[in-house]
């Protein structure tokens, strides 16, 4: 008998990929119902148990990883290979690579034209770690 999460595993199983070959799927909701993703919503972990299970099972990752890459700059390389079988399966998702969260900004100490345009209320366009404090004199 399955309990309430398995059946909520299941069920967001098939709206996220309808097509998914049943080994595949039987994968998934094995490690979707995880003790380590007990804590995260069953939407959730279904889909990073997908993410992870095709990025091993469908991409070269692994073999990638086996040549030196970083996990990140490998995981960047299978991106759209991941997106592939996500789409032959049906998905209702895709995974998007987006740049670091430091390329869009300037190095510390040089100064961006956005920067010394900004009236005081546009301060929350700068990532938090640059914004002034409300406090400081």
């Amino acid at each position: 008998m399955a309990t309430e999460r398995q059946k909520s595993i299941a069920k967001n199983l098939t709206a996220l990929i309808p097509r998914v070959p049943f080994l595949d799927a039987e994968a998934i909701r094995s490690a979707a119902g995880s003790k380590h993703m007990r804590s995260l919503s069953p939407a959730s972990a279904v889909w990073l148990a997908t993410l992870a299970h095709v990025r091993h099972q469908h991409t070269d990752y692994d073999e990638l990883r086996d040549e030196g890459y970083e996990k990140d700059e490998a995981r960047f390389f299978v991106v759209d290979a991941i997106n592939a079988v996500l789409d032959q399966w049906g998905a209702t998702r895709h995974l998007v690579s987006e740049p670091d969260g430091d390329e869009d900004w300037p190095d510390e100490g040089e100064t961006d034209e956005s920067e010394t345009d900004m009236e005081d209320g546009e301060a929350s366009a700068l990532p938090p770690a640059r914004r002034p404090r409300p406090d400081a004199d």
